[in-house]
């Protein structure tokens, strides 16, 4: 095989003949040469590329690891936020037990809630928070609320129970002003004179005064009654029920709601009477006991 050069300066043309061994191996090394120069160039313009893709997945890795982290610090500062709410509710919890003289173990706010468990790892890391201690940190705030807001349920109920056993029960006098003219018990019939039990208290007054209820309860009579005269009866629920007889107007019906203090009729001297008064009575569970106990507890 023969290769023919031609030359523009000299205007000759030169013969190249393959098949000598001289100019076979000459034609051999720069064949080699232009592949060994153009792998070169090409691992260079690969190991090129790759060392600019690591630095790119790298810079992209650091700034997802920033913003990450980022996201762990705001969600653990709002973490303590809310730790510090918990502790807000365990102050007024302590302060309410203590306004309601509770003593309950239940609803104790002075110790931490108890919680238990086998540990994994050495307990917590002290510098920025990271994402397993911050699921332990939300786990501990989560069981911290449930507890706290169940103690506050429960302390809710018992002052709301406290509450509302002390609007019911009776405590008080039935007039604003008037004296007691007759208690309760053993005493002579004021009309016969014999022995009889007086199953009230009478408190004299004014004709016309205001006689009011000593506790919050539901009208259950409000009509005139054999010996009673006009008469208001309310039921206060627990057992307890209070009658003020003898007014001259009753001013509530049967089914309206009543509380302490509120007036429900006038004193006068209506049914078996000897002048204006009104005739108290409390009962638990269907029996008369004394009112003085009720009246100055």
């Amino acid at each position: 095989m023969n290769l023919i050069f031609f030359s523009r300066r000299l205007g000759l043309a030169r013969h190249l003949h393959l098949t000598q061994p001289m100019t076979l191996a000459v034609s051999c090394v720069l064949i080699l040469g232009i592949l060994g120069l153009t792998f070169g160039l090409g691992m260079k313009l690969g190991q090129d590329t790759r060392a600019r893709g690591r630095v790119a997945q790298a810079a992209e890795l650091a700034n997802l690891r920033e913003a990450v982290q980022e996201r762990i610090d705001a969600m653990a500062i709002r973490v303590g936020e809310i730790n510090a709410q918990v502790i807000r509710m365990e102050a007024l919890g302590k302060r309410l037990t203590q306004m309601a003289d509770i003593s309950s173990g239940e609803l104790n706010f002075d110790s931490p809630p108890a919680i238990g468990g086998p540990e994994e790892g050495e307990g917590y890391f002290h510098g920025a928070a990271q994402l397993p201690d911050l699921s332990q940190m939300l786990d501990e705030v989560e069981q911290k609320l449930g507890l706290r807001d169940v103690q506050l349920l429960a302390l809710e109920n018992v002052i709301l129970s406290r509450s509302l056993n002390e609007a019911i029960r009776p405590g008080g006098r039935p007039v604003l002003e008037g004296y007691i003219s007759s208690r309760f018990g053993q005493r002579a019939d004021p009309f016969d004179g014999h022995d009889a039990i007086h199953k009230g208290v009478d408190f004299a007054g004014a004709m016309n005064s205001e006689v009011v209820s000593v506790a919050a309860g539901i009208v259950t009579r409000a009509e005139a009654a054999s010996g009673y005269g006009n008469l208001i009866e309310i039921n206060h629920g627990n057992g307890f029920v209070t009658r003020y007889g003898h007014n001259s107007k009753l001013l509530v019906a049967v089914g309206d709601t009543v509380v302490r203090g509120q007036p429900v009729a006038l004193m006068g001297s209506t049914g078996r009477s000897t002048g204006p008064h009104v005739h108290f009575e409390v009962l638990r569970n269907g029996l008369q006991v004394n009112p003085i106990g009720y009246v100055a507890p």
